[in-house]
């Protein structure tokens, strides 16, 4: 049976990590891909200027909205393809967004103003253009539900994944010291003159192999992975919780499955025909 051991879970920095047991890397690779492709997320898609004189041209400027990071509901709103609308564009599949501003200096984020309380910028002081004296600019912006394999703005953030990796000190190192100072994430300790595993930055070990190289007599030290453990690191751009996005990629996996599998038994077999 397939279990995850959470290692952390940090709301305010919105990343996570986990350890995926009893897998391989097929499934592994399965919900790093769901994550960043399928799980949808909010941005805009459309914009709309009425004024717009500041040195930046409409385009770059619709290209630095489109980049802005924008809180998600996937309660409250449908991708545009499964809406009752047939993606002609509802309240249950877009929403405005609006800003005016005709003030010297730097327009940020914070000032577009949504029809949905609950959909706005993630991060307020992102900059969008710098106004001069008497410059001005107003739009009204478009945002729908997107996927990640569609354009990247509607990733909802970085996944990856490695095995767990298993060290093994079969001998005395006659130099510790040199194994110590060549691993690059500290998982080797000298230990009344022996070498011994760092517990606390096991996980780091990115299987460089360094220490197996630069360890005398060769053999001392073996570094493996398991096939069947993975170390997950998750890190939201801010639309979802990080785990959001893993619990969206597990039920997109489930769903596709489930559909598979309906699809084989709503299938006659084709009969064989045999020759003559």
């Amino acid at each position: 049976m397939i279990k995850i051991e959470l290692l952390k879970l940090d709301k305010q920095q919105k990343k996570l990590s986990f350890i995926l047991k009893n897998a391989n890397a097929a499934f592994a690779n399965a919900i790093r891909r769901n994550a960043i492709e399928e799980v949808p997320v909010m941005a805009i898609d459309d914009v709309e200027f009425r004024n717009n004189s500041s040195v930046l041209y409409d385009e770059i400027i619709a290209h630095r909205l489109g980049l802005i990071t924008l809180t998600t509901d996937l309660k409250s709103y449908n991708l545009p393809d499964k809406c009752k609308c047939n993606g002609k564009g509802c309240a249950q599949c877009q929403l405005k967004l609006k800003l005016k501003a005709m003030s010297q200096g730097v327009v940020y984020a914070s000032e577009i103003k949504s029809t949905d309380p609950n959909i706005k910028p993630v991060y307020p002081k992102t900059p969008i253009v710098k106004m001069l004296k008497g410059q001005k600019i107003e739009f009204e912006a478009t945002a729908i539900l997107g996927k990640g394999k569609d354009h990247t703005k509607w990733c909802p953030g970085l996944v990856y994944y490695k095995n767990m990796p298993i060290i093994n000190i079969n001998k005395n190192c006659e130099n510790p010291d040199a194994v110590v100072e060549q691993c690059p994430q500290s998982v080797f300790e000298v230990k009344n003159n022996k070498l011994v595993l760092n517990k606390d930055n096991l996980l780091k070990c990115h299987l460089c192999n360094a220490c197996v190289d630069i360890c005398e007599p060769k053999g001392a030290i073996t570094v493996d992975k398991n096939e069947k453990e993975f170390i997950f690191y998750v890190e939201s751009w801010g639309q979802l919780e990080p785990n959001e996005i893993i619990d969206e990629a597990l039920n997109i996996i489930r769903d596709t499955s489930n559909e598979f599998i309906k699809e084989i038994k709503d299938k006659p077999a084709k009969k064989k025909t045999s020759k003559k």
